[in-house]
């Protein structure tokens, strides 16, 4: 799994770098949130552990910015703050954050938020793949949609996956019906 460890304070960075490195996660770093934000947009991380507080982009304002995105991947999002407090903690949460850490940060917590991530992520995934399963007719193979009408596979796939098909006929398609067409004539 994919962490990208966020953090102006170098000494921090390389803490938690190690750690979940040691943990068995492959990490990448980024110095301040502006660096982060680069990250995110050219790779795909399934964690983000981010200090709060950082120039130029804080981890708030990081966390909100990746919960913003649309149609991607779900980043399950760590805030690291050396100050606690119900306000802080409201604050991180309407920002869209999934966890918190306090500094210092103890190895085994993090070990352990790091296990939940993964058990989340992957419950995300299963729940993904089970509303995939798409009610399809044995007989003529249209699908119910959402308003229980009944539509073609192409359409109901357009619509919902942002997909475009091309037709072409399969060799035993062809075999079976497109070749004793033109046999015929």
């Amino acid at each position: 799994m994919s962490v990208l460890v966020v953090d102006d304070d170098p000494v921090a960075s390389g803490q938690l770098s190690a750690l979940a490195q040691a943990a068995g996660y492959a990490v990448t770093v980024a110095q301040n949130g502006r660096e982060a934000w680069d990250a995110l947009t050219l790779a795909r991380y399934r964690v983000v552990i981010s200090d709060w507080y950082m120039p130029e982009l804080d981890g708030v304002e990081l966390c909100r910015r990746v919960r913003a995105r649309r149609n991607e991947p779900y980043v399950y999002f760590i805030l690291i703050t050396s100050r606690g407090g119900k306000q802080q903690y409201l604050k991180g949460m309407q920002a869209g954050a999934d966890d918190f850490i306090a500094k210092p940060v103890d190895p085994d917590e993090l070990q352990a938020r790091l296990g939940v991530a993964e058990r989340i992520l992957g419950l995300r995934t299963e729940l993904q793949q089970l509303e995939v399963l798409l009610p399809i007719c044995s007989y003529c193979k249209r699908i119910r949609n959402e308003q229980d009408e009944w539509e073609s596979v192409e359409t109901y796939i357009e619509h919902h996956f942002e997909a475009q098909f091309t037709h072409s006929i399969c060799p035993e398609c062809y075999a079976r019906h497109v070749q004793p067409q033109l046999d015929r004539q």
